[in-house]
């Protein structure tokens, strides 16, 4: 144990972020006990507890840097199951109007495409090698119990049995949309935080297929609407089992088939025909699986003036991003690496000590950058609910001369793509130099 910053922590949900989160505090507790209602097997698997688990997932550069941290080696790890690495941005094809292909050039970063149960596995098997950690699934948690402002049980009941208290030192609500912190705010009368929500009514649908015709010049392809929020979104991934799992997405529209001739036809109305060539002759695998995202949520936890000791929130707990951005895993992730960093440089005498304050101050950037960039094209769409950004007009010609001076230089695209997949910050972007060219750009447009 690297530093000792209490006896035992708890973790509520084996997600992504749960996961992660038992990682990070394993190093600093003597015992970490991670509590998940679903049942949690020893291979890949759909659970019942994460609905879209079915449908395509990303995981940005970022994220998968951030398990490095977390999980050393991890990209062995995820080789030897069976993810699919891809070379960025060289196996990868983005349709963009006006750029079938953008240039897909070779940044020497190499990714990984995966099915979410894939993904989950692996981070199990990973901490199951941890002796200090221990995964109770078919264990449903009643209550988070407070007591002089500071968290200290869980309540909570595994199948057929009572509910009991588990004493806890730290507690990380990784529950998913996150009902408990809020509930304990409530029980111990503190103020409701703040929320912004986007609606964007998002539907989505997800097939898997076996393609006997790959193509041999790109793993992915992702193919955008003629303008941004208007209209079909496509992507289609190579993951494990040599199988193609393709997502059609799209704001404010009826909700898409759940037949496979239905969903193919999907895939023809997408802008370009690339993936709907590549799946007409393909092998269907299950079934087509619908989901429907109504809003974005951000809870401005960082905006309180009290929070409870002992206690804290992580992933969809405090941000659920518009999945067609594929941008909620990794940021999740990278809460996890905060969360790591700040018990590391905790004091001696009381480690938790304004642990909460410190975390949302750190967590808060890591989500405004992703939340702004899928804002943006989130209110393009006129039907959307809520307050877009003050700067949305110029944030659109900011954007559309990005791109276009991305596909020019490849040390702007280089850039644009480390921003977009969470290696650095938004305000890389910000360089007066970039904002000159970017205006001449658009000048000369």
């Amino acid at each position: 144990m690297s530093k000792h910053c209490g006896d035992h922590a708890v973790v509520i949900g084996a997600g992504i972020g749960g996961l992660a989160a038992a990682s990070a505090l394993a190093g600093y507790f003597n015992h970490v006990t991670v509590l998940e209602r679903d049942e949690l097997g020893y291979e890949p698997a759909v659970r019942p507890g994460v609905p879209q688990s079915r449908h395509l997932h990303g995981l940005l550069t970022g994220g998968l840097s951030a398990l490095g941290e977390l999980f050393p080696d991890f990209n062995r790890y995820l080789s030897e199951a069976g993810a699919v690495p891809s070379r960025i941005a060289s196996e990868i094809r983005m349709e963009i109007p006006g750029y079938d292909p953008f240039p897909q050039r070779d940044f020497g970063w190499t990714g990984y495409t995966m099915s979410r149960p894939l993904l989950e596995h692996v981070m199990r098997q990973r901490l199951r090698k941890q002796t200090n950690v221990m995964l109770l699934d078919r264990c449903r948690v009643v209550e988070l119990v407070a007591a002089d402002g500071s968290v200290t049980e869980v309540r909570c009941g595994v199948v057929d049995s009572p509910v009991r208290s588990l004493r806890a030192d730290l507690v990380v609500d990784a529950s998913g949309q996150g009902s408990l912190t809020p509930a304990l705010l409530k029980t111990m009368r503190l103020p409701k935080p703040e929320q912004t929500d986007i609606g964007i009514d998002m539907g989505y649908a997800s097939a898997t297929f076996e393609v006997s015709e790959a193509p041999s010049d790109w793993k992915v392809t992702v193919t955008f609407p003629e303008k941004p929020s208007l209209g079909k979104t496509g992507y289609l991934f190579r993951i494990e089992g040599d199988r193609w799992m393709v997502l059609v997405g799209e704001r404010h529209a009826p909700p898409p088939p759940d037949s496979f001739d239905g969903f193919l036809e999907l895939t023809r109305q997408l802008r370009t025909s690339t993936i709907y060539d590549t799946l007409k002759n393909a092998r269907p695998v299950g079934k087509v699986h619908r989901f429907s995202f109504p809003e974005s949520s951000w809870r401005h936890y960082e905006q309180l003036a009290a929070f409870p000791r002992g206690l804290i929130p992580i992933g969809d707990a405090i941000c659920r991003f518009n999945p067609i951005h594929g941008q909620g895993m990794s940021v999740a992730l990278q809460q996890a690496c905060v969360l790591k960093d700040l018990l590391g440089r905790a004091g001696d005498s009381d480690p938790l000590e304004g642990l909460a304050p410190a975390y949302f101050a750190a967590v808060t950037p890591l989500i405004a950058g992703p939340w702004s960039m899928s804002a943006v094209p989130d209110f393009a769409n006129p039907l959307t609910r809520g307050t877009p950004p003050q700067d949305m007009d110029n944030s659109m010609r900011f954007e559309a001369g990005l791109i276009r001076l991305a596909a020019q230089d490849p040390m702007v695209h280089e850039l644009m793509l480390s921003v977009r997949y969470l290696i650095k910050p938004a305000s890389a972007l910000h360089d007066p130099d970039l904002a000159r060219r970017i205006q001449m750009e658009l000048a000369d447009a």
